[in-house]
């Protein structure tokens, strides 16, 4: 867990960041205004952005974005003196590169991709100046590579886990990226999680135990493992640990131990005493800043509402105030040099997909980079508007409210007449929905629906005892808090009763299906993205370097499958087991290689619909795994999903016209309950035969 690495990932409510102009790429042009009604088109929402992922090299002398060669996003790069002159350094044709960091001496970008979305990823390395990608991971099979860290301590090497030896367990090796030498650091003894410092040193491993919570043992200078300290099962979700400081004394973690949210701590990893750096009564520490040369933290954030950045150093209060009075809306720092002059931002808000800056800390000089959608600049966007809805049993819910122009006038969050609603469900169900830029919510709301947006309990961010509210409950109180959110909904004069659908992926989808089979009375129609559907089947069906977290973690939430008791409660939350009360219109999207809620999850409940001659419409695309992410796949499933919303809930509609060209989409089941889906399906057919 190691600088740069690290920090990218900690920049809470980071949006995807906009990139530089290139020489090959015309620089933007301002958009005409679009004309007052036109809809915005589904391209410039769900294709692929212009440019995004800004980062500036570890030595400060290139910047680096991801952006579509031939339609396929790759990597791209420029010197920090002439960014015009980027040029791509990748050339894939797939499924595009997403996640990418520089190596520590600048020389090299590294990146990880998966096949068809299986997740079991491999790690590349790209000279920055162009050349041959390496694979630093040519493991064959099932075998899946995750990052542990770079350090510019260790400058020719990424610290890499693999599960080639034991596909449960990750051990510990370092790769040298220009010649691809491999060399273990550590066999790994058993831990499903290992915390090594800035020097690649392994100085802890994680364990869970039955009955829920984690061992921490810690390596000693011997060899043994010795228990440092424990994280029981009602801080699983908010107690873990971040990185070292530079020289390897202090361990940062997030820790909710003796309090409810979670707070910044600095642990003496010899004694495992912890003294709290920050800390807040509304919602758990979840952004965090390090300065890249000492690693220590000089701001954190906290996000309840909205993301709120709190300085810890002098210097992070003048960048702070310096980036408030600049930008509009929020923003992140994603990228930093060692020398701590330059960084990448990116500001954001509901209203604008995001715009990349280069800030230089020492001059207090800012320079607009570019914008990740400038296209959309044609036409107004909707607000979001965060919202708390009280639960019936007293708990408080952070929602985003997001409202269509015809049913609020004045963009003041308060409906000037009811429109048809979409609840839209995040996933997890360990995560959370944030203010910001959100594409489903513009989509949505220009085609003239509201879109909720709820944090239900067991949504992380709100304090453990918010997450463990939901233990036992899928089905129960978390579909409880949704309903909770429809009627606060309907009694404000967003919506009516009969006019809510639901939508929402992997648990939304599951909380999809809930809501067509618990309380079918409730929902006009369904969208269901990869979302399982028994949760028997769903415990038992995950890979195998997923079974270290089971018992101590999901058996607790959800359920054991080897225990009879929880077996029947966990078959009694399954829609699988209500498909007799299905009475409303059913989409169903799925990946075929999503290891984590696998293809028969979506087949067993539409067998039974079709068992049942219960209409739904099941699609699924060969290539994809938990998600859609190839461009074409999106853009399909969303145009199905507007003519299936379209016919639900009346809203308006751009025709599917050619968004099934180049996708691997396979309508299974239900062509003719979408509008337009089959005409369109003899068009791409007709167009992939010339």
């Amino acid at each position: 867990m190691t600088k740069h690495v690290t920090i990218r990932a900690l920049l809470a409510g980071a949006m995807p960041a906009a990139l530089l102009w290139s020489s090959a790429m015309p620089a933007q042009q301002a958009q005409p205004a679009a004309a007052a009604g036109q809809l915005i088109p589904r391209e410039l929402i769900f294709g692929n952005p212009s440019r995004s992922g800004a980062q500036v090299s570890p030595d400060g002398k290139h910047v680096s974005w991801v952006a579509p060669v031939d339609g396929v996003m790759n990597l791209w790069v420029a010197p920090i003196a002439t960014p015009t002159q980027g040029k791509a350094i990748t050339a894939d044709k797939g499924r595009g590169i997403t996640q990418y960091f520089w190596a520590p001496d600048g020389s090299h970008v590294l990146y990880i991709q998966d096949q068809g979305g299986n997740e079991n990823f491999h790690v590349y390395a790209v000279p920055a100046m162009g050349g041959a990608a390496r694979d630093l991971t040519p493991v064959a099979g099932t075998v899946r590579a995750q990052v542990q860290g770079v350090s510019e301590l260790r400058p020719d090497v990424v610290l890499v886990g693999l599960n080639d030896r034991n596909p449960q367990f990750f051990d510990l090796y370092e790769i040298n990226y220009r010649t691809g030498e491999r060399k273990m650091v550590l066999e790994n003894p058993g831990y499903g999680g290992l915390v090594a410092d800035n020097m690649h040193k392994v100085r802890f491993g994680m364990k869970q135990v039955p009955g829920g919570g984690s061992v921490v043992d810690r390596l000693e200078a011997d060899g043994s493992w010795k228990t440092a300290f424990r994280i029981e099962n009602e801080d699983a979700f908010t107690t873990s640990p971040i990185g070292f400081d530079r020289d390897g004394k202090t361990l940062y973690m997030v820790d909710s131990r003796g309090r409810d949210k979670a707070a910044l701590v600095a642990m003496d990893p010899a004694t495992a005493q912890t003294k709290v750096i920050a800390e807040s009564q509304q919602a758990d520490v979840q952004g965090l800043l390090a300065d890249p040369r000492t690693h220590a933290p000089i701001a954190y954030s906290v996000n309840y509402l909205k993301n709120e950045w709190t300085a810890l150093t002098p210097e992070a209060q003048g960048d702070l105030d310096f980036l408030k009075g600049k930008l509009p809306g929020e923003f992140a720092i994603t990228s930093i040099t060692d020398d701590g002059r330059l960084a990448t931002v990116t500001s954001y808000a509901a209203e604008a997909p995001g715009t990349a800056w280069l800030y230089d800390r020492q001059a207090k000089s800012l320079t607009k980079l570019f914008d990740a959608r400038p296209d959309l600049s044609a036409y107004r966007l909707r607000p979001m508007h965060p919202v708390e809805i009280r639960t019936g049993d007293g708990k408080t819910l952070v929602s985003y409210l997001t409202l269509p122009a015809g049913a609020d006038a004045n963009n003041d969050g308060k409906p000037d007449r009811a429109v048809p609603l979409v609840l839209n469900v995040h996933g997890g169900p360990w995560a959370r929905d944030t203010y910001g830029y959100n594409g489903t919510h513009q989509w949505l709301a220009d085609r003239g629906y509201a879109v909720l947006s709820v944090n239900y309990r067991g949504s992380t961010g709100f304090g453990k005892g918010f997450v463990n509210s939901a233990i036992g409950e899928w089905s129960g109180k978390m579909h409880q808090d949704l309903i909770d959110a429809v009627d606060w909904a309907v009694q404000s004069g967003v919506t009516t009763r009969d006019k809510v659908a639901i939508m929402g992926g992997s648990y939304g989808g599951y909380a999809t299906l809930v809501g067509v089979t618990f309380t079918p009375d409730r929902f006009a129609c369904g969208v269901d993205i990869v979302g399982p559907s028994n949760l028997k089947t769903l415990m038992e069906s995950f890979p195998a370097y997923w079974r270290p977290i089971l018992e101590g973690t999901f058996y607790k939430h959800i359920g054991d499958p080897n225990n009879p008791e929880d077996v029947k409660r966990m078959m009694a939350q399954s829609p699988i087991s209500r498909v007799d009360t299905i009475k409303v219109p059913l989409l169903i999207g799925q990946g075929a290689n999503d290891p984590r809620v696998v293809k028969a999850e979506s087949d067993q409940i539409v067998d039974a619909m079709r068992a049942k001659k219960l209409p739904v419409t099941y699609v699924n695309y060969p290539d994809e795994g938990h998600g859609f992410v190839r461009p074409p796949n999106r853009l399909s499933f969303y145009a199905i999903s507007e003519g299936f919303l379209s016919q639900c809930l009346g809203g308006r509609q751009e025709p599917i016209g050619d968004d099934l060209n180049g996708s691997s989409l396979e309508v299974l089941e239900g062509i003719q309950h979408v509008p337009g889906l089959a005409d369109a399906m003899k068009k791409r057919s007709e167009t992939a035969a010339r």
